[in-house]
């Protein structure tokens, strides 16, 4: 075998194959998508203070609102608005939208947040919610339900919220 004679050209690198890294972001993706539509939790939107209530509204009562908060497993701060509502009405709702108010200290708006209420499903071995139109809310009925909000302002005073059922939604 003859010794090869120095040269100062270097083999160019072999390519780069991408297809492994584009599969495992296209799996990735569909994973957090299908998260989200399992979950039935979308992040909650804003509406003028001044937003028109349901005409509905007025036979709807929200009762024993409660704050609740707990740490997610990344070590962030989940709150929890739990209560229960009572439809007065003649219709069944499927769908109710509210809007929640965080005020601060000096009685200012720290957050505006729109939200679906969500009835809880099961208490046991947790709490679980369930889409309204899964658990119907019939005349003279009533159901306890969760808001949750995975951020809330640092300037909220800690006091209830301001809720207003904005949307109805019945059969």
């Amino acid at each position: 075998m003859t010794p090869r004679p120095f040269s100062s050209e270097v083999d160019p690198p072999p390519g780069r194959n991408w297809i492994p890294l584009a599969v495992a972001t296209i799996l990735v993706a569909a994973v957090v998508a299908a998260g989200f539509l399992l979950t039935g939790r979308t992040r909650p939107t804003q509406l003028a203070l001044n937003a028109p209530a349901d005409p509905y509204a007025s036979n709807l009562a929200v009762t024993d609102l409660k704050m609740l908060e707990s740490t997610n497993l990344a070590g962030g701060k989940v709150t929890y608005l739990d209560g229960h509502i009572a439809n007065h009405g003649d219709r069944t709702i499927t769908a109710v939208t509210v809007q929640v108010i965080f005020r601060n200290y000096a009685g200012e708006v720290a957050q505006n947040e729109t939200v679906s209420v969500t009835p809880i499903g099961i208490r046991q071995p947790y709490v679980d919610t369930v889409p309204m139109s899964r658990a119907p809310l019939a005349p003279g009925g009533g159901r306890d339900f969760r808001l949750i909000f995975d951020r809330v302002s640092p300037d909220w005073a800690g006091a209830l919220p301001e809720l207003r059922v904005l949307q109805t939604e019945s059969n």
